[in-house]
């Protein structure tokens, strides 16, 4: 088996993952999953999808992650791997998407409009 591959995405992090055979081996940009994600509230929230379909310990994955911070990082890999697990396995799909882990979450920063401080916030107004 050659691997599964698939892209996440979240704020502006996109995390491709390819997903094979393995012992449970989750490697981020070279570096393992509790060296790249030192935060054991993120390790929890990138394993999730595996814990929940129970294959954590079943698949080795290699996921390189490009922009964006910390959070918007984690949360493309989670995706990500979500979606090679459905790929994998259509029978997890309905698992997966109930959880709401193979939904793109769109939200983005807002841009800045002109003449304003920030994307909404205004000049301070005097009335006299």
């Amino acid at each position: 088996m050659a691997g599964i591959f698939s892209t996440g995405y979240r704020k502006a992090s996109i995390a491709r993952v390819v997903m094979k055979p393995g012992t449970g081996l989750i490697r981020i940009n070279g570096k393992d999953l509790n060296d790249y994600f030192i935060c054991r509230l993120h390790q929890i929230r990138v394993v999730a999808p595996l814990k929940l379909v129970g294959k954590d310990k079943n698949f080795d994955f290699t996921i390189q992650v490009l922009g964006g911070g910390l959070s918007g990082q984690v949360d493309s890999v989670r995706h990500a791997i979500a979606k090679t697990l459905s790929e994998f396995d259509s029978a997890l799909k309905p698992l997966l998407k109930d959880k709401g882990l193979l939904t793109r979450d769109s939200r983005i920063k807002e841009r800045v409009k002109a003449g304003l401080r920030g994307a909404r916030k205004a000049r301070q107004y005097r009335k006299r």
